[in-house]
């Protein structure tokens, strides 16, 4: 072969592997993956759920594809994310936090959606049941406003003379409006008053803000709030607020305590929900599940700094402790 002709040769040979590698991926089944956060912060979600994954036979990039987009907290992002998910036809859509969820429900009522940790998916519209979904969408519930007491009581335990809470969430979270209303209504059977601090953007969360006389700080979790977690954190440390919390993360970045659903767990069970659905089950079909495994988390460090002194018991019953 004349060296002319071999280098043509080579040449669309070398032209045609990336359409061969991508015509490869096309054919995978391809999950979109929503991320209400930033990649940073689901760290740990994301490797469970891939573990998982393995584990049931589908290895990225091999046997299945998975796109991911990063909303960052930025709520107007998850239409735009939903959207194009359903335009790259995916297989599935796996959707963490009740305002994401809505947005990919509101996107497409044909692509299958697993959804991963919904504080409470009947009263927000998301399925008909938990027994019998209904729709193409099912997954797992937080049940965060189910563990509103429990978070309360704790944080009484560690500030015995709390009086007055205040109460921090994205309002235009239609989940977080109902745990609100849920946190003000345990507070107020404890004999605490109640002081709402609203927020829609970044810019609500300042340290004036805060400086209302509270003696504690309790924030509903959010994708929102997670984004702005050391903001708030930083802000609340500066104000001597104790902070309490639904999900470690938080407590990761100096807040005091949280307790609420392990996300890493569900986000393992929710690739079992994935695996079914790409081997022919309907979500329909599918019930939903609850959290089964629960996480009280504590920091030590930020316990010193605002000089509160956790009691041993408690300590002693904590998951993890941050020092």
């Amino acid at each position: 072969m004349r060296r002319r002709q071999f280098i043509t040769l080579l040449g669309g040979a070398a032209a045609a592997w990336p359409r061969a590698a991508l015509a490869q991926r096309a054919k995978l089944p391809t999950i979109g993956f929503l991320g209400s956060a930033t990649p940073s912060a689901w760290r740990e979600r994301v490797a469970a759920f891939l573990q998982r994954l393995r584990e049931l036979g589908w290895t990225e990039s091999h046997t299945i594809a998975i796109e991911y987009r990063w909303a960052e907290g930025r709520t107007v992002r998850f239409a735009e994310i939903a959207t194009e998910f359903v335009q790259l036809k995916v297989n599935a859509i796996v959707a963490a936090g009740t305002p994401a969820i809505i947005a990919a429900k509101q996107a497409t009522s044909v692509v299958p959606i697993v959804f991963v940790g919904a504080g409470d998916p009947v009263s927000t519209g998301l399925v008909a049941s938990l027994a019998r979904p209904g729709g193409n969408l099912t997954g797992l519930s937080s049940q965060t406003t189910d563990t509103v007491g429990k978070r309360l009581e704790l944080l009484r335990e560690v500030v015995p003379g709390l009086r007055r809470l205040a109460v921090m969430g994205n309002v235009d979270n239609p989940f977080t409006i109902l745990e609100m209303r849920e946190v003000q209504t345990k507070a107020h059977t404890l004999g605490l008053e109640v002081d709402a601090l609203e927020i829609r953007r970044t810019e609500d969360i300042d340290l004036e803000a805060l400086k209302i006389g509270a003696d504690a700080l309790y924030v509903a979790p959010d994708p929102l709030v997670i984004a702005n977690r050391i903001r708030i954190n930083t802000f609340a440390l500066a104000a001597r607020l104790p902070t309490m919390y639904g999900f470690r993360e938080y407590v990761e970045a100096a807040g005091l305590m949280a307790y609420g659903a392990n996300f890493p767990d569900l986000f393992r069970r929710a690739a079992e929900y994935v695996d079914k659905i790409l081997r022919g089950a309907k979500p329909a079909d599918l019930p939903v599940e609850q959290s089964t495994k629960f996480d009280l988390v504590i920091n030590l460090s930020t316990a010193k700094a605002l000089g509160l002194e956790v009691p041993p018991t408690l300590l002693a019953r904590a998951d993890e402790v941050i020092e």
